[in-house]
């Protein structure tokens, strides 16, 4: 794991989305077509914004898979993440090879067979992915399954992982967040050849401090992302306010 630390958020994205699509065209340049997976949130704002912005990426070869979606949530729902890729992504940028959304609404195990078979014929180059303020992966809260290898699973979402979408805005109560979700799982992620993890913001310092200087638990999800050879950490000055002094040497301003 490489870590890389912006002055802001913004110069953040800049980094991340400009790192992603540089990889993406590596992927079509090498085989003539890329599998990406791209993750949603606050987190995510401007990567994706400058990801669009990569106007060399001929977005006819690539196929796109997403992280995440709750269950039972209709896609008019502004907290959709199908919403959210849809509108923030999939509108902006001339048609996919393919884009496979997670159906919360359908059955649930039928929906997770048919992405991870989807997935199986897929493998993925670049992965997009952030991590949340209880040092979740996709929705892989603690303790996550790190021993599955189910591509898509579906999990309980824990109060803290629900505090923070009511906190972002997208819920107008807690009682309105729902309890489970089908997530894209750890070992998945991991197949990965790439991780692109933007990371912003004051609120995620722990859980940044965790993932960096924990030994690999699934009490601290993230913390799997260390032993990926691939993965970039894109951090800003707030979300890396509390690391270690010892482990600045590993960082790089951009």
């Amino acid at each position: 794991m490489k870590i890389n630390i912006a002055s802001d958020h913004v110069k953040l994205g800049q980094a991340a989305g400009k790192t992603a699509g540089r990889l993406i065209l590596e992927a079509i340049q090498r085989r003539g077509s890329a599998n990406i997976i791209l993750a949603t949130g606050t987190s995510q704002f401007e990567t994706l914004s400058q990801l669009i912005n990569e106007k060399e990426i001929d977005w006819s070869k690539v196929v796109m898979f997403h992280l995440d979606e709750y269950i039972g949530l209709p896609i008019t729902h502004r907290a959709s993440f199908r919403k959210y890729l849809k509108e923030r992504f999939l509108s902006k940028v001339s048609p996919l090879k393919a884009a496979y959304l997670i159906d919360g609404g359908n059955e649930v195990k039928a929906e997770c067979d048919r992405l991870g078979n989807l997935i199986k014929q897929h493998p993925i180059d670049v992965a997009l992915v952030g991590i949340g303020e209880n040092g979740h992966l996709a929705f892989n809260d603690p303790p996550a399954n790190f021993e599955t290898d189910d591509p898509y699973i579906t999990v309980n979402l824990d109060e803290n992982c629900r505090k923070q979408q009511l906190g972002e805005g997208w819920f107008e109560s807690i009682e309105e967040v729902p309890r489970q979700a089908i997530s894209m799982s750890v070992s998945q992620i991991l197949k990965s050849t790439h991780i692109v993890c933007s990371v912003p913001d004051k609120r995620k310092a722990l859980a940044v401090k965790n993932t960096i200087e924990q030994k690999v638990t699934n009490l601290y999800p993230a913390s799997i992302l260390q032993s990926h050879k691939n993965c970039i950490l894109f951090l800003d000055q707030h979300s890396a306010s509390i690391l270690n002094e010892e482990r600045m040497h590993y960082h790089n301003e951009l």
